[in-house]
């Protein structure tokens, strides 16, 4: 189930960033407490996580439901052939209701074959019993109060000061706690490895200015990706939330998601 965020919450929240998300001395700690970490998280020596706030944006209207997102990120990000994604789609129907039902709308119907990889079939009902569909790629919700990172036990899940939650491979130990506590299914365990994965944002590209390879390929821009405290000339990020109403995914769970999108119907979770 989604939530309707306000544009004036988020937007103080961007500004809230900007103008300073922690004070100096809280930041110097938690720059230092993370360096002792970042060893293993790709970013390249020098970049400094207290000086970012990076935010995903997603506007259903827009995905097409093509699955190059998910495919690139396969690519990207090595990750396990078989029913492992980082990112995935899903595609959601909702039938119009049967006559004499009383009902709004018929059963919701959600599939992802292949994660949306390779696109999606013919929709298992005729066109005109379709009150309405569209298609939601889901990925790590970056949440401000990861219950992944309240589980592991030897910390090797980490929330790091600029808005990204990362698996440090070298620490993690293959439990699974991190994976049964996320309420959002966007973890799983290597079969390679035998550690825990997910999506890092393409941790690796954003610390080095560039995109993520999933918005990086979207030909229809339904990923939007920017810096809360660095916004560009007619941000994406602030254009987005001041267009749209905003939507968190399962916001009754107080995880507080940083990954926003507009246009998705209450049955989406």
């Amino acid at each position: 189930m989604s939530q309707r965020v306000t544009r004036r919450s988020v937007l103080g929240q961007i500004g809230a960033a900007v103008a300073g998300v922690v004070s100096a001395a809280a930041a110097k700690t938690a720059k230092a407490a993370v360096q002792r970490v970042f060893v293993s998280s790709g970013a390249p020596k020098g970049y400094d996580p207290t000086q970012h706030k990076w935010l995903m944006c997603i506007d259903a209207n827009k995905c097409i439901g093509c699955g190059l997102c998910a495919e690139a990120c396969k690519r990207e990000n090595h990750v396990p052939q078989g029913p492992f994604y980082r990112t995935w789609i899903e595609r959601y129907i909702i039938p119009k209701p049967k006559p004499g039902s009383g009902d709004t709308r018929g059963e919701v119907q959600v599939d992802s074959p292949e994660g949306g990889m390779h696109g999606f079939p013919e929709p298992p009902m005729p066109k005109d019993e379709i009150e309405q569909s569209f298609f939601v790629p889901k990925l790590c919700n970056l949440c401000h109060h990861s219950p992944c990172t309240q589980v592991c036990p030897v910390g090797a899940t980490f929330d790091a000061p600029d808005g990204v939650v990362l698996i440090d491979p070298k620490y993690c130990i293959g439990c699974g706690f991190c994976i049964q506590a996320c309420p959002y299914g966007c973890r799983f365990l290597s079969p390679v490895t035998k550690t825990a994965e997910k999506c890092t944002l393409c941790y690796h590209r954003i610390t080095r200015g560039l995109k993520p390879a999933c918005v990086e390929v979207c030909p229809t821009q339904a990923r939007i990706f920017g810096d809360a405290l660095h916004p560009v000339p007619d941000d994406p990020v602030q254009d987005f939330v001041r267009r749209n109403q905003i939507f968190t995914l399962k916001p009754q769970l107080g995880t507080e998601p940083r990954v926003l999108y507009a246009n998705i119907d209450k049955e989406v979770r």
